[in-house]
């Protein structure tokens, strides 16, 4: 049985007919660079290792933890040391494996990408409303799903603007704190029940990928629920303490990671044109909605898999974090060389500070681009 997969509605075009020549130059420059060292786009030997630290502190915690053989504060710190794990392995591994970039192998990319499952969330759905979506309507009101974090968080200045944004530079981290848990509860589930995710329409699922996201999460409810509670002598309370600790950790550093790349005060937020379309190269869009950081900070750049070198994953998604760092030169060196911005912080600091500015001004009922609903 065929499924119909995308049935594509309001969709949103780029005039890619200007501007070609960034696109052609960085495309050659950074394929010139892969040639010139005699290496591969995917992932190396560092990547291989990185990998291998970041499932072994996971699952050692783990371990640990339903080994019983240690007092309530050591497992309850173990719990938050699983969601700093869990982060990582979403930040440098399944990302780039769902993108198809770890390897030129399907089968490792698509063995690898099941980790993104193994933490409660759905890797095909994500392909769809990340790889997709975020990447192709990067920015763009109504079609960016990465935009629509919760109601009560403004990400756009061309969204509804409600009372409660006066003070979502307040509430917003404690937002980004609950995602995952109402991703591995609630997200994956009203997803695959949309008939619209984004500028999709009549989006139907096949049967395998359904099966995969009850497995999956069964799977996910009884490692991180039900054995801790059989083989553990915990309470309830003591369960849920843990549970909440591992799941709002992950999500505070997935959430500020991801928005400190497009929601910053130096990013754009197009709007198409009657047309439907956007008057610029669709790579010059991704360099004007896209923000780098810290790119100097090592130890960052190891943990987040890259996704500090956003304007490169959004250029290349299918060349492997591992490389962004160096081929970051590259793409800056181009981009000054046709005028066009590359929007960057120097520090991890400074791009929270952008975004905590950018949140209080989308939350101001003065800067809001279409009609107050409040």
């Amino acid at each position: 049985m065929k499924h119909n997969i995308m049935a594509i509605v309001e969709k949103v075009t780029f005039n890619n007919r200007t501007s070609r020549e960034f696109g052609r130059a960085v495309k050659e420059r950074v394929d010139l660079y892969f040639e010139e060292k005699g290496i591969s786009k995917h992932a190396n030997r560092q990547m291989v290792v990185k990998t291998i630290v970041i499932l072994t502190f996971f699952f050692g915690s783990y371990g640990l933890i339903i080994s019983g053989q240690f007092s309530l504060g050591m497992m309850w710190f173990l719990t938050f040391v699983m969601g700093v794990a869990a982060a990582g392995i979403g930040f440098s591994i399944s990302h780039d494996a769902l993108h198809g970039a770890y390897s030129s192998n399907k089968s490792v990319n698509r063995t690898l990408g099941f980790t993104f499952d193994m933490l409660g969330a759905n890797g095909y759905i994500w392909k769809i409303t990340h790889n997709i979506i975020h990447h192709t309507y990067t920015n763009i009101h109504g079609h960016d799903e990465d935009l629509e974090v919760s109601g009560f968080i403004r990400l756009s200045p061309h969204s509804e603007h409600k009372w409660i944004h006066r003070i979502q530079h307040i509430l917003a981290f404690f937002a980004y704190s609950l995602a995952m848990v109402f991703w591995v509860f609630v997200k994956d589930y009203k997803n695959f029940l949309k008939t619209n995710i984004g500028p999709y329409d009549n989006k139907t699922h096949p049967m395998s990928e359904w099966v995969i996201l009850f497995v999956s999460k069964a799977l996910v409810y009884t490692y991180m629920l039900v054995l801790p509670m059989l083989l553990l002598d915990i309470t309830w309370v003591h369960l849920l303490i843990g549970f909440l600790t591992f799941q709002l950790t992950t999500g505070l550093i997935v959430g500020i990671i991801f928005q400190l790349a497009h929601v910053v005060e130096e990013t754009d937020h197009p709007v198409p044109d009657e047309e439907n379309m956007i008057d610029e190269h669709w790579m010059i869009h991704e360099m004007v909605t896209t923000n780098n950081f810290a790119r100097d900070n090592k130890a960052l750049c190891w943990y987040v898999g890259g996704l500090n070198f956003q304007i490169e994953h959004h250029l290349f998604p299918k060349v492997c974090s591992v490389h962004y760092p160096a081929i970051s030169p590259i793409v800056e060196k181009t981009a000054i060389e046709f005028g066009i911005p590359y929007n960057m912080h120097d520090t991890f600091f400074e791009a929270v500070a952008s975004h905590y500015r950018t949140l209080k001004k989308f939350g101001d009922p003065e800067f809001s681009y279409i009609e107050s609903a409040a």
